[in-house]
C-alpha cells in the first residue's frame, strides 16, 4: 500500500507511515530496515523523498544509519525527563520501575586549574575533588558521571562512604543549598572513555549533560558532566509562549 493519501509533503507521510509501522511492530527495535530501493518501491515514493524522511527520523533518534551496514530501528528510551526541574538520575530510573544503583570508580584530589579558579572562585591553596561513578538500572550501566567541586564542600569521609548521595553530602553542613543549575546538552558518537564504561558499541550515541550547579548566592558549587546512553534516555523541555 502506497502512502499518497493526503495533500501533505510526501516525506511527512513517509515519516508517519514508518513510525506507525515501528509502533505496530512491523519493524522491531534494533531490526534492520529494508533497503532504500525496497522501501521506496513499497511506499510508492522516490528514493530522494525516502532519504529526506530517513534523515529526519534519524535526527529524532527513531532510527540510526550505519555506514556500509544499513538502517536500524532505535529502541525507545527507557527513561525520559524534562529538564526544567533538577531531578536525580535515581528518580528517573525508579519512575521506569527499575532499581537504581551506583558504582564508584575513583576520586582524585588535585590543585585547581585556571578554569576551576574562575568557576568556583577559589584560590590556589584549595583542593579540587573529581569523582567518577557509573549509575546503573537493574545492574546495567546507563550513565557515566564525572563530578568536580572543591574538596572542602564535602564531608571528609565522603569518599570512604562512596554510596552517599552527592547532593545530600554537599548540603550536609547546612551551609550549601543547590538552588538551580545551568545545563548544556551535546550529542556525541562513540566516546573513547565513556562508551566502553557504558558497554556501548560504536553505533550507540551518547548524550552529554554538562551542568553548573549554583547555590542561593549564585555561586557555582558543583560542575558535573554526565554521559547518558541515548538509547536509554531522552530529555525534553516545556516551552511557554511569551
Amino acid at each position: 500500500m502506497t502512502i499518497k493519501a493526503d495533500h501533505r509533503h510526501l516525506y511527512l507521510q513517509v515519516i508517519d507511515r514508518l513510525k506507525s509501522d515501528i509502533e505496530a511492530g512491523i519493524f522491531k527495535e534494533n531490526e534492520k530496515l529494508p533497503s532504500e530501493f525496497e522501501l521506496s518501491k513499497s511506499l510508492g515514493v522516490s528514493r530522494a523523498t525516502l532519504r529526506e524522511a530517513l534523515r529526519l527520523l534519524e535526527e529524532e533518534n527513531v532510527i540510526v544509519r550505519r555506514h556500509g551496514v544499513g538502517t536500524f530501528v532505535n529502541p525507545k528510551p527507557l527513561f525520559t525527563s524534562g529538564i526544567e526541574h533538577l531531578s536525580s538520575i535515581s528518580s528517573m530510573i525508579e519512575a521506569a520501575g527499575m532499581e537504581p544503583g551506583s558504582r564508584f570508580l575513583k576520586a582524585t584530589e588535585h590543585v585547581p586549574s585556571e578554569e576551576d579558579l574562575k568557576r568556583f572562585q577559589c584560590d590556589g591553596e584549595d583542593k579540587i575533588l573529581t569523582i567518577e561513578r557509573v549509575r546503573t538500572a537493574d545492574g546495567e550501566p546507563v550513565v557515566y558521571c564525572i563530578d568536580r567541586l572543591p574538596a572542602s564542600f564535602l564531608p571528609t569521609d565522603f569518599v570512604e562512604k562512596k554510596e552517599v548521595s552527592l547532593f545530600s553530602a554537599l548540603e550536609q553542613s547546612g551551609k550549601i543549598h543547590v538552588a538551580y543549575a545551568v545545563t548544556y546538552i551535546d550529542p556525541v558518537g562513540y566516546h573513547e572513555q565513556a562508551s566502553p564504561i557504558l558497554n556501548c558499541g560504536r553505533e550507540t550515541a551518547l548524550l552529554v549533560l554538562k551542568q553548573l550547579h549554583y547555590d542561593e548566592h549564585d555561586q557555582v558549587v558543583l560542575y558535573s558532566k554526565n554521559y547518558f546512553r541515548a538509547d536509554k534516555f531522552s530529555f525534553h523541555v516545556v516551552r511557554k509562549r511569551v
